[in-house]
């Protein structure tokens, strides 16, 4: 240790600086609630820091350890709000499990769109199969029918146009 801080106690400098320590972590958090959990780690962070240990700036060392923290918590709440949704949000969910009724509506939807498409050209019904049920690229729905990529596009775009007119 440097002379000037020989013998210096982490923790009672810790505690001196607490709400300065507090303030520098709201910062980063947006908020004094969590600071003050940032705080409480950070203290027992330090408090294992052995006594041997040469720290030369301790006032420095002790903010650098409290941003850290924050950091690695703010990281932490924000990966957390993308991957896990508040628990009102899961109120807003339909069932799985439908009743009679729709699945009628739904059947009857079906038969519909299976009618409207036995309408189509059959080169149009099969370059709308291949690539909306079968999951082929234009292009290679294109090579199996032996014809260009528009028109590919176009026959799409037609039995698509013949579902919706059945919808409305």
């Amino acid at each position: 240790m440097s002379p000037d801080h020989a013998g210096t106690d982490l923790c009672a400098e810790f505690i001196a600086c607490r709400s300065q320590l507090r303030d520098a972590a709201a910062r980063i958090l947006g908020g004094r609630e969590r600071a003050e959990d940032v705080i409480q780690d950070a203290y027992f962070k330090i408090a294992e820091v052995s006594a041997e240990t040469e720290i030369r700036e301790p006032i420095a060392f002790l903010f650098q350890v409290v941003r850290n923290l924050a950091i690695d918590r703010q990281r932490r709440l924000s990966m957390e709000s993308v991957f896990f949704a508040e628990e009102d949000d899961g109120m807003q969910v339909c069932s799985g499990a439908n009743g009679p009724e729709a699945t009628v509506i739904s059947r009857e939807t079906l038969a519909r769109v299976i009618a409207a498409l036995s309408t189509l050209p059959a080169r149009t019904l099969s370059a709308f199969e291949m690539h909306r049920l079968d999951g082929c690229t234009q292009k290679e729905v294109a090579e199996k029918l032996g014809v260009s990529t528009t028109l590919v596009n176009f026959m799409i775009r037609d039995a698509l146009n013949c579902c919706r007119e059945i919808m409305l």
